[in-house]
């Protein structure tokens, strides 16, 4: 058998060949009470909307798609101009979300993310006002050009869905979600994300250079930005919602856990590696293939879900024993899924 396209089934006995997929897609009828048929459907509109705004990204719009159905913040790493900042905006219109945007630069400070006390002489007391991050979705712009102290200033809000302010603790709007864009650090006024941080980013993407149709059809037809006040909400909170808890209701069989267990422990033996995945890193690599199964209609995790999402997962939380910089984790992610098998 090969162990690229061995598919394990939702049972915990059975593992098939692709010759019987179609027995599998029929196993499991549905996700909690919506039909995997129907879950597509609810998301096609989505895509279809978001495909049009960013052309010939399919891939990274799912990606971010999954993320956000798996309860994820997202990084987005790439070269100015290259979309981040008009992905984020379509999500939150798309998805009907508030959505504030933060422009990360080497003088911002906390309270201009998570709000300040100010003194009102009419009362005589102090009352607080809001900061951007009261937000549904939270666009964090080049983050990576903000210093380390503003940085971290989004790390209890990332990983508790709250922010203390003056001792009280002041709960965000649900559902929450931090989109963040940074530029390669190997360019000029930028402070690399400490690992701590970006162990909060369920996953981490890039966008890339347009293949020659998509740029030609982005030539002719302008600047994609006037597209957005016509973008309309196609997949209000109530579905969102909806589609998160059909999220983790994805079924992941014993044997699909063992072939994650096996990628996790090999980061954790192999020498090229200089650290190995958290649990929150193997926690997080199953949350998401839920969550790309659930966005192609399926109702259970097959091992090619792991294989597409593992690169954008944990690409961010590894680092080679001689790579002092961090930078190969695409090399990293390609020999893990090169060798360990899926049975």
């Amino acid at each position: 058998m090969n162990p690229k396209t061995a598919k394990i089934t939702p049972s915990s006995n059975s593992i098939t060949t692709p010759d019987a997929a179609s027995a599998v897609s029929g196993a499991v009828t549905g996700v909690g009470s919506h039909s995997p048929a129907a879950i597509k459907g609810m998301l096609a509109p989505a895509l279809e909307r978001l495909d049009g705004i960013l052309l010939g990204k399919r891939h990274a719009i799912e990606l971010s798609l999954t993320c956000m159905l798996a309860k994820g913040h997202l990084l987005i790493e790439d070269l100015p101009g290259m979309g981040k900042t008009l992905l984020s905006h379509a999500l939150a219109k798309v998805l009907g979300l508030d959505y504030q945007r933060i422009q990360f630069t080497s003088d911002v400070l906390p309270a201009d993310i998570i709000g300040v006390s100010i003194f009102d002489k009419d009362t005589g007391s102090f009352r607080f006002v809001e900061g951007p991050v009261f937000s549904q979705l939270v666009l964090a712009d080049e983050i990576n050009r903000a210093t380390p102290k503003s940085q971290s200033a989004l790390l209890e809000a990332m990983e508790e869905r709250q922010v203390t302010v003056d001792g009280v603790r002041m709960a965000l709007p649900a559902p929450f979600f931090v989109i963040a864009t940074q530029n390669p650090t190997t360019q000029l006024g930028t402070f690399a994300l400490p690992e701590s941080q970006l162990d909060r980013f369920l996953m981490r993407i890039e966008l890339g250079y347009p293949d020659p149709a998509a740029e030609r059809e982005l030539l002719q037809g302008g600047d994609r930005r006037r597209l957005l006040d016509d973008l309309d909400c196609v997949l209000d909170q109530a579905a969102l919602q909806t589609l998160q808890n059909a999220t983790a209701k994805v079924v992941v069989s014993d044997q699909l856990v063992e072939y994650v267990q096996r990628l996790v422990h090999f980061t954790r033996t192999d020498p090229k590696f200089a650290i190995g995945l958290s649990p929150r890193g193997a926690l997080a690599l199953v949350g998401a293939a839920r969550a790309w199964a659930l966005v192609h209609g399926r109702s259970h995790v097959v091992p090619e879900d792991v294989q597409a999402v593992l690169p954008s997962v944990v690409e961010h939380r590894l680092r080679g024993a001689s790579d002092f910089a961090g930078h190969g984790g695409a090399a990293l992610s390609q020999r893990l899924l090169a060798s360990v098998d899926v049975v």
